[in-house]
């Protein structure tokens, strides 16, 4: 099994559980198999402390200038996403990494953050759903579902708000490594109709 480095963006006034939860799941899953699938890590602009909506502190374990390669990008979302929209190292960053990932994903308003990048182009997409204009304006070359809790064009996978990201995460999670081990961490996490799947 090859180990997978995923990266999970940090940023001042990012949405707790978009972070959180994908963080989580990713965590979990490799816990639960020996520690092989998955490095998780977060990364930020700097690594300084990030405070979080509603006052979170949280340290960053890179800056985008040392981070490992990330095979995995989440990008969450949150009222911080509007700085980023406009510091062109973050989005170069993005995007220069974004050429060699197997996969870039955004939670709620991370979206507004690849649509930046001019990553969202031609594809489905979705974020929270107080935003879906906005989104249509950043990107008028996609189209905005506003239906689906989340939609996977491939490299790209856009997630709704905040716990969408788990539903997204898990969904990645079976796609990369099989039923089987996406049900064991649900089970784990309790989340969803876990009963039903032991």
């Amino acid at each position: 099994m090859e180990k997978l480095n995923v990266a999970v963006l940090l940023f001042d006034d990012v949405e707790v559980l978009d972070f959180a939860g994908p963080f989580e799941v990713f965590s979990v899953t490799s816990e639960l198999n020996n520690f092989e699938p998955f490095e998780v890590f977060t990364v930020a602009q700097i690594k300084e402390r990030v405070r979080a909506v509603n006052g979170l502190s949280v340290n960053p374990d890179y800056s985008i200038a040392n981070c490992p390669k990330p095979d995995i990008i989440i990008v969450p979302g949150g009222a911080g996403t509007r700085r980023v929209m406009k510091q062109p190292d973050m989005i170069a960053w993005l995007q220069g990494h974004t050429l060699d990932t197997r996969h870039t994903v955004s939670v709620c308003t991370g979206s507004l953050v690849l649509a930046q990048a001019g990553l969202l182009d031609g594809l489905e997409v979705t974020t929270h759903h107080e935003l879906y204009d906005m989104l249509e304006e950043i990107t008028p070359g996609a189209v905005v579902n506003r239906r689906d809790r989340f939609l996977d064009n491939g490299k790209i996978i856009t997630a709704g708000g905040i716990s969408a990201g788990i539903d997204m995460s898990l969904y990645l999670v079976e796609k990369l490594l099989g039923t089987e081990i996406a049900n064991k961490t649900r089970v784990y996490m309790e989340y969803g109709d876990w009963r039903s799947i032991q």
